[in-house]
C-alpha cells in the first residue's frame, strides 16, 4: 500500500474513482481543491493510496490556518461532508496516517473528516484517538418521479404555502454563472442582517468556473426585485442546495417556499432521486424548515484526530 499526493494528472481517476465509490459525495471531487485554493488561498493536500498503481482510496484535505479557526486540515471546509473514501481499512488507516504526519509538519493542532459514516475500525491511530461527533444531521428528501407526485404528497398547508408568494406576484427561475452577482447580493445582505460572516465572492465565482456543468442558481424576485436565491449541485442522483438566502424584508411574503418548490420541482424533472437540503441542529429553525418538505434525518460523522494534545476547539463546527 503506498500513499502519495494528487498530481494534475490524476484529475481523471481520482474523479472516476470518486463517482462509483458509493460513499462519495460532490464535496471529494478534485476540481473543488483549486475552487478552494484560487477563491481564499489555502493549501489542498490530496491524498491517494495505491495498491498494485491501482487507487483503493482518496482523501482530500484543506489546510486553514486563520485567527479564528486556527491550525488545521479539513476535509471539507465550507461545505457539509468530505473525508477519507477507501475500499478497505488498511486504505483507510494509510491515509489517515500520512494525514498525520502532513498535519505534525505544518505544526497544524488536529484533522476534521466530515463522512457520511462512522470509522467503527478505528478508534486510534499512531497513538491519536479520533473523536466522532454526531451533533449535525443530514437531511435528504426522497424525489419521486413527477413534481405532481411530490406537489401531492406535501400537506395543504405546506402547497398554501408554496401558492401564496405566487399569488403575490414572485416569480423563479433556475439558470447560471449569469444570476452570480444577483445571487451573492441576497446573500451577503441576508448574511450581513444575521450578523454571519459572508464567503467571497471569488468562491461562487470559482465554482462556477470548474463545476459549470454541475452548478445552477434559482432566484426568485418580486415586481423585478431579487428577494430570494439559493445555489444547487448536481452529482449522480442528488441535488444539494449548500448556500440559500432570502431578504429579511419580504419574508411576509414567504418567496424561500416558491424558491424551494422551484428547485424540488426541477430537480424531479432532472430525474434526480434526492434533493439534499444540506447539514442542520436537529430542533433549532433551518432543521423544522426543512423538515416539513419530508426531508428525513441522517447523522452525519465528524472525526477530529487531535495531533497537538489540546482539546477541540468549540467554534470548528462553522467552517
Amino acid at each position: 500500500m503506498k500513499v502519495r499526493f494528487y498530481t494534475p494528472s490524476d484529475k481523471q481517476p481520482w474523479d472516476s474513482y470518486v463517482l462509483n465509490h458509493p460513499n462519495a459525495t460532490h464535496c471529494h471531487l478534485s476540481g473543488w481543491k483549486r475552487v478552494i485554493e484560487k477563491a481564499y488561498g489555502h493549501k489542498g493536500y490530496y491524498l491517494l493510496a495505491e495498491d498494485d498503481s491501482r487507487i483503493s482510496g482518496i482523501l482530500p484535505l484543506i489546510h486553514i490556518k486563520s485567527f479564528f479557526f486556527g491550525n488545521q486540515l479539513v476535509s471539507m471546509p465550507f461545505m457539509n461532508y468530505g473525508g477519507i473514501l477507501a475500499d478497505s481499512s488498511e486504505a483507510a488507516e494509510a491515509l489517515t496516517r500520512a494525514a498525520i504526519e502532513i498535519c505534525s509538519d505544518l505544526k497544524a493542532s488536529e484533522i476534521e473528516l466530515r463522512h457520511l459514516g462512522s470509522m467503527n475500525s478505528m478508534k486510534a491511530v499512531n497513538g491519536r484517538q479520533i473523536i466522532e461527533r454526531t451533533h449535525k444531521v443530514r437531511m435528504l428528501l426522497d424525489l419521486p418521479a413527477t413534481k405532481d407526485e411530490l406537489l401531492k404528497s406535501f400537506k395543504s398547508k405546506l402547497r398554501s404555502q408554496i401558492s401564496r408568494p405566487q399569488k403575490e406576484g414572485i416569480t423563479a427561475e433556475i439558470g447560471g454563472a449569469e444570476h452570480i452577482e444577483i445571487f451573492y447580493r441576497v446573500f451577503s445582505i441576508n448574511m450581513r442582517d444575521l450578523g454571519s460572516p459572508v464567503h467571497s465572492k471569488r468562491l461562487f465565482q470559482e465554482i462556477f468556473r470548474e463545476f459549470h456543468d454541475r452548478a445552477n442558481i434559482c432566484v426568485a424576485s418580486y415586481r423585478g426585485v431579487p428577494v430570494a436565491a439559493g445555489l444547487i449541485f448536481s452529482f449522480r442522483n442528488t441535488v444539494e442546495i449548500p448556500w440559500a438566502s432570502s431578504l429579511r424584508k419580504y419574508n411576509e411574503l414567504s418567496p424561500n417556499m416558491l424558491l424551494y418548490w422551484t428547485l424540488l420541482a426541477n430537480s424531479c424533472e432532472q430525474g434526480a432521486r434526492y434533493f439534499d437540503f444540506g447539514r442542520s441542529t436537529p430542533g433549532e429553525s433551518t432543521y423544522k424548515f426543512k423538515e416539513q418538505w419530508g426531508a428525513k434525518p441522517w447523522p452525519l460523522h465528524w472525526h477530529n484526530i487531535i495531533v497537538d494534545g489540546k482539546p477541540v476547539p468549540d467554534n470548528q463546527s462553522e467552517k
